[in-house]
């Protein structure tokens, strides 16, 4: 309704996300849980059990694709402009990259059942959109990073344009590696290990959440007519905190998983499996107790935040009594 009564013509890129972000999940949403009645209270999915995969996988990575993609290359597209104080390096670009990401996106979820029962057709025809998609995403991330020309000297002095710009390489490495594991030869390796885990965590963390923070930080003082946030020093600390706590949750379950994968493919001469089940989960340990680690490095950057929105606002408020006691 918001953008049916808009009082101009043009619509910015931004809202041509979030508004594909809105329609496509529902969309999805409704498809995938169309069943069959049975009765009162129970009911079959409608489609029989290779479908109902390539159904559920065709929902499962397009909601990463337009939740945890669309929706947050709008808040890019909005606000590392706002925070940079430059206009997007190319709003051409911006709109190619809409349109070919939301068109091929759309068709990568095969790569999550390669050598599985689903035709192997439909596997290398989710496997070649995969690969194709590295260019839309390549695309918007060097829009959004370019951005930044004739401004990069604020990255010296402005924390929250290097959780933007941080966030971005990010995108950019995550959607190098999903296309890359898309392949495969390399998915033979990877499928059903922590090598996926920490692909999924290098998007979840390292460009969700980190666009995440950095557009809230420039959202709150202006919501609630503020100054700014109550200490830009917190700033710069959530900043590493997120940083280092994403790449130690990373690379541990990046190193784990090639190891895991590595393990289930060795033989012995006489062809019985090297190691046993047990034996690669004793293997991992190490790497988990890093992945905790990173984890709660990246929790307590976020409690840190918490707490400075706190005094953020509770600090105004404070102001604003004590100047209002005074004018009386």
């Amino acid at each position: 309704t918001t953008v049916a009564r808009r009082t101009t013509s043009h619509i910015y890129v931004a809202n041509w996300f979030f508004g594909a972000y809105i329609l496509t999940i529902a969309m999805l949403h409704v498809v995938n849980n169309l069943e069959v009645p049975i009765s009162m209270w129970k009911s079959y999915s409608l489609y029989p059990g290779t479908i109902d995969a390539m159904v559920q996988w065709w929902y499962g990575h397009n909601a990463v694709g337009f939740f945890l993609t669309a929706g947050f290359l709008g808040m890019m597209y909005y606000f590392v402009p706002i925070q940079a104080g430059r206009p997007v390096y190319s709003y051409r670009l911006s709109i190619v990259h809409f349109w070919a990401l939301i068109a091929v996106y759309m068709w990568a979820g095969p790569h999550h059942l390669h050598y599985s029962s689903l035709p192997d057709w439909v596997q290398s025809l989710g496997m070649v959109f995969s690969i194709v998609l590295l260019a839309p995403s390549w695309g918007g991330m060097i829009n959004g990073v370019m951005t930044l020309s004739g401004a990069w000297h604020k990255l010296r002095t402005d924390p929250i344009i290097r959780f933007l710009i941080v966030s971005l390489s990010f995108y950019g490495m995550s959607t190098f590696e999903g296309p890359m594991m898309s392949i495969k030869t390399v998915n033979a390796l990877s499928h059903n290990t922590d090598w996926t885990i920490g692909h999924v965590h290098s998007g979840a963390l390292g460009w969700v959440a980190m666009i995440t923070m950095g557009s809230m930080y420039v959202l709150i003082p202006r919501v609630f007519n503020r100054k700014g946030m109550f200490s830009t020093a917190w700033i710069y600390t959530h900043f590493w905190l997120s940083t280092i706590g994403t790449v130690l949750y990373i690379a541990s379950m990046w190193v784990s998983g090639l190891m895991q994968g590595l393990m289930w493919r060795a033989v012995n001469t006489d062809g019985t499996l090297t190691y046993s089940f047990v034996q690669e989960m004793e293997s991992r340990f190490p790497y988990y107790v890093v992945r905790l680690i990173g984890g709660v490095i990246f929790f307590s950057g976020m409690l840190l935040m918490a707490w400075n929105v706190y005094k953020t606002l509770k600090e105004e408020k404070n102001d604003s009594n004590e100047s209002n006691l005074a004018t009386a």
